[in-house]
């Protein structure tokens, strides 16, 4: 099993750049790889601040990939349930967050965009300290 790097997972999905993408889809394609959560993390932001998809896009793009069945992902849960509140108006790096802290108490932060959007889903307590 190889790790993957973002490089790799948006030359994937993207096919900006044809000879990298077609070496990307014989590797994928030929090799298991594991997505760890931080490529998740950075893929998102790529494809939101380069390529200005939407979060709908986004989010089918990321489950394409780790739909492929040579594709592990590191905390699989925690990426499914940060990608179902990103898609309804949660900041994915604040859904992830939050997603590793399923088995806490609460979530702590002073970001009130994110403890009103968090409110609005049901997604759990978070507040401010």
């Amino acid at each position: 099993m190889h790790a993957v790097d973002t490089n790799v997972v948006v030359r994937y999905l993207m096919n900006d750049d044809e000879t990298q993408a077609a070496r990307v889809r014989r590797f994928v394609d030929a090799t298991s790889v594991l997505l760890p959560l931080s490529v998740v993390l950075e893929t998102e932001w790529v494809l939101r601040s380069v390529y200005r998809l939407t979060p709908a896009d986004i989010g089918a793009a990321i489950r394409k990939f780790i739909g492929l069945p040579t594709v592990s992902v590191e905390q699989l849960h925690r990426v499914l349930a940060a990608l179902a509140w990103f898609e309804r108006g949660m900041d994915f790096g604040d859904a992830l967050h939050l997603s590793a802290a399923e088995n806490c108490d609460g979530f702590a932060t002073f970001d009130r965009a994110f403890i009103k959007t968090a409110a609005r889903l049901g997604a759990g307590s978070v507040a401010e300290p």
